[in-house]
């Protein structure tokens, strides 16, 4: 079932578009020093380091959210830097040395594929394509899932998938409707399944990674690489698995994806502090630890998207409408920038990696990103570029 859900009573469209204005105003002052370059993965001092080399995993959110104000907002003045921003991920996508990462769908997902569905635009088209050609070849079909990071024989990451996966998965998705090669389908379906069965553990709390055998398809250890522990619950991890699997059961309809959804968001709505923003792993719950801001704004993005699927009666549905209501109420009172004319950022308070000290307390691109597509969803139903 899917459906456009009505705004919550406490959320006016007034409200929306008033948050939507000060995310063009900051993006507009962003523009001049990013129109051959991009902000770098988080802040320092809430200012963005200018990344003039196309090589993070991040480099696309801020093309991502200049695709969102020219569909929707029709702001032109994105178009030049568009234009710059797609030349840099058509040369990405030719240089072997940049596609050792299943991140390629955050990349082109959020840069081709825009340009392809928006402006009809045939190299764009053909550069997502080369990009899901290269995510396709990170798959391991005895272990039946999609290698992380690094060269796929690098004995510290072969066979380790990662939850954030779910969110590159729709490259996959898309690749298959238009091309007709089901082969990308099931591929990502396998992954999804494999996520499902090993990276959600049974109390719906989840690993951040998880290490397969490739060549007998068992099953091996999970691992955090920016949680608290091993058998922690990493919030921005639950966060990609809210959204993760409830994108994968709108490409598939396989309802048991729909349901693992709602059973990690109800374990992150337990654990969330009075004022309704997570701390950077849901071990906290009170206390001085950092809170990440970013992980927040996707879970909104996954309530949205749940709300389109669950029908009104479903038991739950108030509750996570209210929840998404006061989670976005909350960064925009006390987690944004508006009142720092110099700070770069949307979001306050985010992180990039605790343990290893990184981005800690800073606004980051991923962050600002999903908070602006969660008031666009708000605001217009579906939205995003993950279908």
């Amino acid at each position: 079932m899917q459906q456009n859900f009505p705004l919550s009573s406490v959320i006016s469209q007034k409200f929306l578009q008033k948050e939507l204005d000060f995310c063009r105003e900051k993006i507009g002052a962003m523009l001049p020093r990013f129109q051959n370059c991009f902000p770098a993965a988080n802040t320092e001092g809430l200012v963005y380091p200018a990344e003039h080399e196309n090589f993070e995993w991040t480099t696309s959110f801020f093309t991502g959210m200049l695709w969102l104000l020219y569909e929707h907002a029709g702001d032109e003045a994105c178009l030049p830097v568009l234009e710059n921003h797609l030349d840099s991920f058509y040369h990405r996508v030719e240089d072997p040395g940049y596609l050792d990462t299943h991140d390629l769908g955050f990349l082109y997902s959020l840069s081709c594929y825009p340009a392809a569905l928006l402006r009809k635009d045939q190299r764009a088209e053909a550069c997502f394509l080369k990009a899901a050609q290269a995510l396709r070849r990170r798959y391991f079909p005895q272990a039946g899932i999609i290698q992380a990071w690094g060269d796929l024989d690098d004995p510290k990451n072969r066979g380790r998938m990662i939850i954030d996966c779910l969110l590159n998965l729709p490259l996959l998705y898309q690749a298959a409707r238009l091309t007709g090669d089901r082969s990308y389908w099931e591929m990502a379906h396998s992954h999804a399944k494999q996520a499902q069965r090993y990276l959600v553990r049974p109390d719906s709390t989840t690993y951040h990674t998880f290490y397969m055998d490739v060549d007998t398809g068992e099953p091996r250890f999970g691992r955090t690489a920016q949680g608290y522990s091993d058998d922690s619950c990493w919030a921005r991890g639950q966060a990609w698995g809210v959204y993760g699997f409830a994108l994968s059961f709108r490409h598939t309809g396989d309802r048991t994806f729909l349901d693992t959804s709602c059973q990690l968001l109800d374990y992150y709505l337990e654990r969330l502090p009075e004022d309704g923003v997570c701390y950077w792993d849901l071990h906290f719950t009170k206390g001085d630890e950092p809170r990440d801001s970013s992980a927040a704004a996707i879970v909104c993005c996954g309530i949205a998207e749940l709300l389109q699927h669950l029908p009104l009666t479903h038991p739950k549905w108030e509750a996570y409408e209210g929840a998404l209501a006061r989670t976005i109420l909350a960064l925009s009172e006390h987690y944004t920038t508006r009142d720092l004319p110099k700070a770069d950022g949307l979001l306050l308070h985010g992180v990039y990696s605790k343990p290893d000290g990184r981005g800690v307390d800073e606004c980051t691109i991923w962050g600002d990103y999903y908070y602006m597509e969660a008031l666009f969803r708000l605001l217009y139903g579906g939205c995003g570029y993950w279908y």
